[in-house]
């Protein structure tokens, strides 16, 4: 989903929740819509901020040419 789609998630649950007056539309309740559109969004936006963060962890392991050329420049 990404960044901008849980801020989306969120803006427009804070609009369901905050800005609309009319509250309940038929069966459904928008304020409760628009709380789990929160939570939705803030968890997606954690997940994708977790999963970016581990993905820059990576480790480069220098090829044996390269170690070969580092011990030879050194002698």
């Amino acid at each position: 989903m990404g960044i901008g789609g849980s801020i989306l998630l969120i803006v427009v649950g804070a609009i369901l929740t905050f800005a609309l007056d009319d509250t309940n539309l038929g069966p459904f309740n928008l304020d409760t819509i628009g709380w789990i559109l929160q939570i939705a969004g803030v968890v997606a936006l954690l997940l994708t901020l977790y999963f970016w963060n581990t993905r820059r962890r990576t480790v480069v392991q220098p090829t044996t040419d390269e170690v070969i050329e580092r011990r030879e420049r050194r002698y």
